[in-house]
């Protein structure tokens, strides 16, 4: 069996767990963005993805799989206006974006990542 690698542990959930060559990535909120747009917050959490990929060894060419959750859909094409920018060219992962309402009112959006290392 493979070994399970877990990146910051708290009691529910794991930041990252790593195993057979893949990467699991909780959910990533704007940290330094609440109260800005939904271009901002996006970039936001577009370059801790990133910063995290870097940690491990990865890299945006190699994302498999992407979740986005929008507080509304109406958002949807301010935040790709951005994605389409920061996405590897021709290395787009498998992708679902949906309104759901976020753990905090001041999110406008949250982003979750699988990706290969």
């Amino acid at each position: 069996m493979t070994d399970i690698r877990r990146i910051g542990i708290a009691a529910r959930y794991s930041d990252l767990v790593i195993h057979d060559g893949t990467a699991y990535f909780s959910g990533y909120v704007p940290e330094t963005t609440l109260g800005l747009s939904v271009s901002e917050q996006t970039r936001d959490i577009l370059g801790q993805i990133e910063q995290s990929l870097v940690e491990i060894g990865s890299d945006k060419s190699k994302l498999l799989q992407a979740t986005i959750w929008l507080a509304d859909i109406a958002f949807y094409d301010e935040m790709n206006t951005v994605w389409d920018t920061w996405v590897a060219p021709g290395q787009a992962p498998a992708r679902a974006c949906v309104e759901a309402r976020l753990a905090n009112p001041d999110y406008k959006l949250e982003i979750q990542v699988i990706a290969a290392l």
